[in-house]
Order: structure tokens, then sequence, then C-alpha cells
């Protein structure tokens, strides 16, 4: 097929967009203005259908060629972070403690020009279905898309997502068949004694020799359990003792840790190995033990005939597609998708000297548009025409 070429005006206007979207940020499950921007937008572009609700806030629009074909999804997110924007541009954030420090906002507006190119000329067979997926930085969007029963009406035959990348060269994409993005979850532990004197310890129970063997023994399960390094990480991340007062013993404390692994059966067995070692400090400590998980992040894992739907779509678009460095340690709730359809999920640069995502500073760099747009406009015409 003819590379894509696209004109500045369009670009323009989806840079215009990008910068709107920055502004309003919503967070994960919160997502109700912007999702009402981008069913307005699907809408605009004569979609055959708009869903909305999907999941939660979640947005699909649904270009039907009317004619037998494959169906084809492509995936964006709605959220924003609970992070103070602290950049200077002149879109940067209207809403204290909110802003789009990963670039969901200019995720959406690759789909939405993927839109407005569907609008122009029509799939010819099949379907493509644009997917605005809400909360997936909670782990909880993907999930409850796949959950809703409307899905079933626009499961695909295969499903394509994407996401920035600072710290390689802009514009150029990565990929790597099986293994992409490692499972995660977070674990809340709370272990609880009771109060005493400070001057007379004795007569209190405190969590604090077991909090400092959890503290100590955690990190260190990958390790315990014989897994190979760089393929699991147990990573503390808040911890707490007592009250901040020189004249009381605690009686509770708190811990919580960030689990992850490569597949989800590493992932199985390293939050049960956590589950075990809790149970038997706090056992023998005589502590009350209150264990509770949140933000489930599947592994993602890319199926070997979209990852090579990736890589030809990269070279007839001319851009270059290195092959991904072993699986990244941060997590995609994308890799769920993986379990309804063959899919495959890919990097694209967006610079080497380039703030990092979640950093207070970032914001997506609009120069990518056109590369990321190309990319899916070509798998799209490909399976579709």
């Amino acid at each position: 097929m003819t590379k894509p070429n696209y004109d500045s005006s369009f670009i323009a206007e989806l840079t215009a967009l990008r910068r709107d979207l920055h502004r309003v940020p919503e967070l994960s499950s919160e997502e109700t203005e912007t999702a009402k921007r981008m069913a307005g937008w699907l809408a605009d572009c004569e979609a055959d259908e708009v869903i909305t609700g999907l999941g939660g806030t979640g947005v699909a629009g649904v270009f039907d060629s009317g004619v037998p074909g494959p169906a084809i999804l492509f995936r964006c997110e709605l959220d924003a972070l609970p992070i103070h924007e602290t950049g200077i541009p002149n879109w940067r954030s209207k809403i204290a403690g909110k802003g789009h420090m990963c670039g969901h906002d200019g995720h959406m507006t690759i789909l939405c020009g993927l839109a407005r190119r569907l609008q122009a000329v029509r799939p010819k067979r099949g379907r493509v279905i644009l997917l605005f997926q809400p909360a997936e930085e909670t782990g909880a969007g993907a999930r409850g898309v796949i959950d809703d029963v409307r899905f079933k009406s626009i499961k695909p035959d295969f499903a394509f997502g994407l996401h920035n990348l600072p710290g390689m060269k802009l514009g150029d994409a990565a990929i790597r068949e099986g293994s992409f993005c490692f499972a995660s979850e977070g674990m809340t532990i709370h272990l609880s004694g009771w109060t005493s004197h400070a001057a007379h310890p004795e007569d209190g129970r405190s969590p604090a020799g077991a909090m400092l063997t959890l503290a100590e023994k955690l990190p260190a399960l990958p390790r315990d359990l014989g897994m190979e390094p760089g393929e699991a990480i147990v990573t503390l991340s808040h911890a707490r003792l007592g009250e901040p007062a020189f004249g009381i013993s605690p009686g509770e404390a708190w811990i919580l840790a960030t689990l992850r692994a490569r597949t989800d059966e590493m992932q199985a067995r390293l939050m049960q190995a956590a589950r075990d070692l809790t149970n038997k400090a706090a056992d023998a400590a005589g502590l009350q033990l209150e264990i509770s998980t949140a933000e489930r992040f599947a592994a993602c894992s890319n199926d070997a005939e979209p990852t090579a739907i990736v890589r030809k779509a990269c070279e007839e678009a001319g851009i270059a597609c290195a092959e991904a460095d072993g699986p990244f340690r941060w997590s995609e709730d994308f890799g769920l998708f993986g379990r309804a359809a063959p899919s495959a999920f890919f990097v694209l640069g967006a610079g080497e000297d380039y703030s990092q995502l979640h950093n207070p500073d970032y914001d997506f760099p609009d120069e990518i548009i056109p590369q990321a747009l190309a990319i899916f406009e070509t798998i799209a015409r490909e399976q579709c025409g």
C-alpha cells in the first residue's frame, strides 16, 4: 500500500486536540468528560456505532464495512495521573494535582486521527474498532471492558496498542514477540499487636520485629524462589510503624509492596510466597494480620502473527522498528486483551533525552503523532482495506 502522508493542517488539528486534552486531565474511572469528548469525535467522524459506558467510562467506535473480513481493534487510554504538573507549556493542566504525565492524551489523539482517516476512506472489508479504555493506571480498565457484556459484539480478531517511551530515539518503534511487560500487583500488609508505655515495651506487643523481617525478606523473594535475575522484583513502596510519639511503644505497622514478574505464572508464585512469608512473620510475633491487594496487572505478551503485522506496517510506513531489549518491568493492562484475541503492543520513542513517564514535567511529544498514526493506519488498511 502507499505510505500514509498527512498534510500539515490535519496534523495541526490533532496537535491542538492533544493539547486541549492535556489541559483537562481526569483520573482513573473518573474520565466522564474526556469520554464524552471522544464519543463526540467518533460521531463527527461518522463511526457506524459508538458504544459508551463500556467497562465504566470506556468508549468504542466501530467502522464497519458491511463486508465479511477481520475485526481489528486499536486501543488507547483515557486516564491521567494524580501528579501536579511542574512543566510550563501553554497547555499545562488546569486542574491542580492532576496531569497527563504518561501521554494518554497523545495516545487518544492518535486514535482520533485514525478515526478521521477512516471517515475519509472507509474500510473495504471487516471492521475497525477504536477503543478508548478507562482506568489503565489502576489496572481495572481493561478487565472492566472485557467483562462488559457488550464487548462480545466488538470482540476482535486482532488487538493492537502502543505506548510512547522516553529514552528511545524520537519516532522509532520497538517490539518483541513473547513477554513485553511484567505482571504486577500491589500488596498492603497490616500488622496489629497492642501499644504500651514506651518505658514498659514488654507490656505491649510491638510489630517492629516482624516489620523489619518483612522489609528485609520481601525484596529477596525472587532470589529465594530461584528466579533468574531480572525476572521478578519486589519493591517496598511505603512503611509505617506506630505513631510519631516518643512515649508509645507501637501497636500497629503497615507495609506496602509492589510485586512484579515476567509471566502470570511467576507472578502467582511470587504473590503466594509473599503471603506465606507474611503469615509466618505475623504468627511468630503473635500479631494479627490483614493482607489486601490492589492494582493487579496481567503480564503483556505479544503473539507472533500480530507482532509480524506491526513490523511490516513499520517497514511500509518508513519507520525504524527495533527488537525490544527484553520485557519491560513496568506493567500495562493491555495484556488482558491478549486473552481475548491475538495481540501486539509496541513502544514508540519519545526522544533519547526526554523527561520520564510519570515525572511532573513530562509532556507528550507531539512530533510522534504522525508516525504513530501511520503505523496504525497501515495496519488497518492492510487488514481491512
